[in-house]
């Protein structure tokens, strides 16, 4: 059974997992090309999110003379608009990643340098960290908050 989040993201775009062929190279175009559709459908997809929030927050808007509606009202908008401002700065986290496909500096660790690997780009595409160094980073992370 196919990891469903993977799967989210990639039908989002309407791609397959990636199949690499025999000594296909590391971060070839067909590789950044898929991964350029992949994270222009996430932006595309956030970014009709947010617009449908505006146009929601502007027809539900009422003015409820109970106290009480009021803020239940206050409490939904305050919801949403937190999901929107974390929205706003993955988009702003995607077009870094789609400036680093542009640069050819995608898809490599930030920390070592070694490959990310397609599955874990493909379930976290903004992913900048290879699995070791982000679980150490983790582990350093809950030592100092600790």
């Amino acid at each position: 059974m196919p990891n469903k989040k993977a799967l989210g993201i990639l039908a989002l775009a309407g791609v397959e997992p990636y199949v690499e062929k025999p000594d296909e190279e590391y971060m070839g175009s067909a590789q950044l090309e898929h991964f350029k559709k992949i994270l222009d459908a996430w932006r595309i997809q956030l970014r009709e999110e947010v617009d449908r929030t505006v146009s929601h927050m502007q027809d539900e808007a009422a003015n409820f003379p109970d106290p009480v509606d009021r803020a239940a009202q206050e409490e939904e908008f305050s919801l949403e608009l937190r999901t929107r401002d974390r929205e706003r700065k993955l988009i702003k986290k995607i077009e870094k990643t789609l400036q680093l496909i542009e640069d050819d500096d995608f898809g490599f660790c930030n920390s070592c340098g070694i490959e990310i690997g397609i599955r874990r780009l493909e379930a976290r595409p903004t992913a900048d960290l290879c699995i070791e160094c982000k679980t150490l980073a983790e582990i350093k992370e809950r030592q100092m908050a600790g």
